[in-house]
């Protein structure tokens, strides 16, 4: 652990890596300048090359120095940023970002986060930094300090705690590269609000990985995960929303009133809570009860796919 933001952006610009807190997930930070630290994020945490960073910045203007902005963008910008929702656009000729950071495509992902802590680091360090969330690819994304610790510890060099993550789920991955909007991922920030900003939003193809957290199987427990249950043995562990079902072998709510945002803040805590209640009782698996699939809801269903798909 590091104590401030001055000590966590010392390391950054020394090419160190360091984990910080943000409204969606904790990230694993390096200088996106920097093609040695780029390389370190993803040999911590295992993650395919292919698969690109979000670069993260203190400001809009930071963020559309390194891209070109097209109204849209910024129409997205003003309404959402700071917040948890990234941008992808064509990457500027001139643009400090290594080439790493975006798996060599021409476009970049940027962001500029919501979050006391990771803005205080952001200003601090000077220089754009790439973070991907801060655990072993694949896994539950951390959502608090000692989550990064358990994935991460002895593979990067500090971690700036900065509190529980109040959104708890990655930010929505928004690709305006092209003529037409498409949604890449969905996440903190809901479809709607982005269509009542700039109009109608497709969504990606399957198999289509222009953009971060678009991997078929991503944010997994190590546990068998079994969708839209609507009953549970003893022999299973219970992510339950609303009033849980009887007969569970452990039981992780994630919003017991059905309030989505409650829902999505506690969907990774409670996925590796279970995850290891399933291990420690020697359950077969875990169970998750049916969450609407609308606003916050589309990106927690997309979570819960993901991590019970066939893994690779």
């Amino acid at each position: 652990m590091v104590a401030d933001a001055q000590e966590a952006a010392r390391l950054l610009r020394a090419g160190e890596l360091v984990a910080f807190g943000t409204e969606t997930v904790y990230g694993l930070g390096g200088d996106a300048t920097n093609a040695r630290a780029l390389a370190a994020i993803f040999a911590a945490k295992g993650r395919p090359v292919f698969n690109p960073l979000i670069c993260h910045f203190a400001s809009a203007a930071a963020a559309f120095a390194e891209v070109r902005a097209d109204p849209r963008a910024e129409a997205i910008a003003a309404h959402f940023w700071p917040g948890p929702i990234t941008i992808v656009l064509p990457r500027r000729a001139e643009s400090r970002i290594d080439a790493l950071a975006s798996a060599g495509l021409a476009t970049l992902a940027v962001r500029v986060p919501k979050h006391e802590g990771a803005m205080a680091l952001l200003r601090a360090a000077g220089v754009p930094v790439a973070a991907p969330s801060a655990n072993r690819s694949g896994l539950v994304s951390p959502t608090a300090a000692q989550h990064v610790m358990d994935d991460l510890g002895g593979r990067i060099a500090a971690v700036l705690d900065c509190g529980p993550c109040v959104v708890g789920l990655e930010s929505t991955v928004l690709d305006l590269s092209g003529d037409a909007p498409v949604l890449l991922r969905p996440g903190g920030v809901a479809v709607e609000a982005i269509e009542a900003v700039i109009g109608p939003v497709g969504l990606a193809r399957a198999g289509d990985v222009r953009g971060p957290g678009m991997l078929a199987s991503h944010y997994a427990p190590r546990a068998a995960l079994r969708l839209e249950a609507k009953e549970v043995g003893p022999t299973e562990a219970l992510l339950a929303f609303g009033a849980a079902l009887p007969g569970a072998g452990a039981v992780w709510t994630i919003s017991e009133r059905g309030d989505l945002v409650e829902a999505a803040s506690r969907l990774f805590a409670g996925l590796r809570w279970l995850d290891a209640a399933v291990a420690a009782q020697g359950l077969a698996g875990i169970a998750a009860m049916p969450v609407p699939a609308h606003g916050l809801g589309l990106a927690i269903n997309d979570r819960l796919r993901r991590a019970a798909a066939p893994r690779s």
